[in-house]
């Protein structure tokens, strides 16, 4: 169909040559909420050893494991106390050796979550620094200042956290008198390291090598903008959010904690560890940056091999927003000459099948209560439908959180008495939170927990599911026509038969984002979403996939089509 494509053609960056990450659709996994395998209502990975032909079958190439080391679970995982070691809840070192060596069986890498930001309160470093005095090398690997005022009883400067309340708390003695105050940009239980110190950078060049020795392909690295702070700590007047960067808006100087240029010395020592490795080992960071062209200076060549693209997440159902984050995407993309990423939902938003219901769906809420707006389900549905045929079409590679393949929706009724985020708690429910994106997965309608477990007599899931779960559920939709788990496996399967993440990338001639129509041309395929209020005549060609049926060649709103 070159008839439809626009002189601005240009070639995506990989090529036939590229490393499995360059095109990869990549499944995130959250183990607490997958599955279940030993009934005490908490996922863990005997359970997603036990779903690998779930995932296979539905085509994806390689699963990122959210955290499953030692800790209290204070952040849910993200407050680690042992980076080399499984926490009980979720199994063994030997249970991860199976699923690896089962997803390595089913042709899918593994991809692993790392924390360097911060620690748990109860790792052994940081309790180390409780028992050593001011000024002491264990301290040291830590942010420990003194206060201000009279007797340091006022916090070394104004920083908040970014899940609410002040950025640092302040220790005792063991005389008991109030001591030095220590860092944290998220919750008091998760410490900030002291990255300036050899002793941190060695500490996960080790950790780096343990679990390649064991051999995991890659590292989703959290908060990888986090880890330097500006010299000094100066004060900063503003209240840093997580996916949208160090800013709140453009009028102000930038953050003084995040996106410094030290981190990328850190990437730096890292792409040469990776490098020691065979098998084209990768890092993704989870880096919330300002704008596309910062983000890209995290995946140079010496650095890591990919970074969330959460612009296109935060576009919305929008066909201006996102073609506006697609064209700066792929011209970076080509500028550097590596791989974009596409992902519309993980672990910290709300699930993007609600936020397009919502009556304004470019709108990013800090989660969704019974006391707030409600989305329209069915309507959201439709849209995340049409969304993956974009995500999954674009060149480069793509992130599917666990339960979009069902289009499962945010729990946005969960009482407050079973939240657990943290950022819930610290900003007094102001922020709900991210619990309704982490609610288990749900997998067999007939059976309690939706089949959460596979046990007999199963515990109830760790978050109650809502009722709708039900007809969500695998069950439901695994092999059933028309099935949002159908749509996503044939996509997954033509994406693959028609080399799309690797393809050409070109807005075509249909293209009109002011009148709600987002189009291009992705090698052979063409891409028509109809993101406007009215119908819209497709051109001719054989469809290939659509997320809603298209009588008479007619794509009607809130839908998308592939055609060739």
């Amino acid at each position: 169909m070159t008839d439809l494509v626009n002189v601005s053609a240009s070639a995506a960056p990989p090529s036939s040559e590229s490393p499995w990450w360059a095109d990869a659709v990549v499944y995130q996994v959250y183990p607490r909420s997958f599955a279940d395998a030993d009934g005490d209502g908490m996922g863990d990975l005997r359970g997603v050893t036990s779903r690998i032909p779930y995932l296979a079958e539905l085509g994806v190439n390689a699963l990122w494991l959210s955290p499953f080391y030692v800790s209290p679970q204070h952040d849910g995982g993200y407050d680690v106390a042992d980076f080399r070691d499984v926490d009980p809840m979720f199994g063994t070192l030997a249970d991860f050796d199976e699923l690896l060596a089962a997803a390595k069986a089913a042709g899918m890498k593994t991809i692993v979550d790392l924390v360097p930001n911060h620690t748990s309160n109860e790792h052994v470093w940081f309790q180390e620094a409780l028992a050593s005095p001011e000024g002491s090398a264990a301290r040291a690997r830590y942010i420990f200042r003194d206060g201000k005022g009279d007797d340091g009883e006022l916090p070394p400067n104004n920083w908040n956290s970014v899940f609410g309340g002040a950025a640092w708390t302040r220790v005792q003695r063991e005389d008991g008198t109030p001591g030095q105050w220590y860092l944290h940009l998220f919750d008091t239980t998760q410490p900030d390291l002291d990255w300036t110190n050899p002793e941190v950078r060695a500490e996960f060049r080790d950790v780096l090598r343990f679990w390649l020795d064991r051999g995991v392909d890659g590292f989703r690295v959290d908060v990888a903008h986090g880890m330097i702070k500006a010299e000094g700590l100066p004060d900063w007047n503003f209240q840093a959010h997580m996916l949208e960067g160090g800013t709140v808006d453009p009028n102000h100087e930038d953050s003084p904690f995040f996106d410094q240029d030290g981190v990328h010395e850190i990437y730096r020592d890292w792409n040469a560890v990776l490098s020691e490795y065979d098998g084209d080992r990768m890092m993704v960071a989870e880096a919330w940056v300002p704008d596309v062209e910062r983000l890209f200076r995290y995946i140079r060549p010496d650095e890591m091999q990919q970074a969330f693209n959460f612009g296109f997440l935060l576009s919305g159902w929008s066909a201006e927003r996102m073609s506006a984050n697609i064209e700066e995407t792929e011209r970076n993309a080509r500028r550097l000459g590596r791989p974009a990423t596409w992902v519309l939902s993980n672990h910290d938003t709300v699930r993007h099948s609600s936020r397009y219901g919502l009556s304004d769906p470019t709108t990013y809420p800090r989660g969704i209560s019974a006391e707030d707006e409600q989305p329209n389900e069915a309507l959201g549905l439709a849209r995340g439908r049409a969304a993956a045929l974009i995500e999954l079409a674009l060149p480069g590679s793509a992130y599917i959180y666990e339960g979009d393949e069902l289009g499962l929706p945010e729990h946005t009724t969960l009482p407050a008495e079973v939240r657990q985020d943290p950022s819930f708690f610290r900003t007094k429910g102001a922020e709900r939170g991210r619990d309704g994106c982490r609610v288990p997965m749900p997998w067999d309608a007939s059976r309690p927990g939706y089949g959460f477990s596979d046990a007999e007599s199963p515990a109830d899931p760790w978050l109650p599911q809502p009722e709708s779960f039900a007809r969500y559920a695998a069950s439901e939709q695994v092999g059933v026509h028309g099935s949002t788990f159908e749509l996503y496996r044939q996509a997954l399967s033509l994406r693959k038969s028609e080399s799309l993440g690797q393809a050409d990338f070109a807005f075509s001639s249909l293209h009109d984002p002011a009148a709600g129509i987002l189009s291009f041309v992705v090698g052979s395929v063409t891409v028509v979403a109809n993101m406007g209020e009215t119908d819209f005549a497709l051109p001719e060609g054989e469809i290939l996939v659509a997320s809603h049926e298209c009588p008479a060649g007619i794509l009607a709103p809130n839908s998308a089509v592939w055609l060739k």
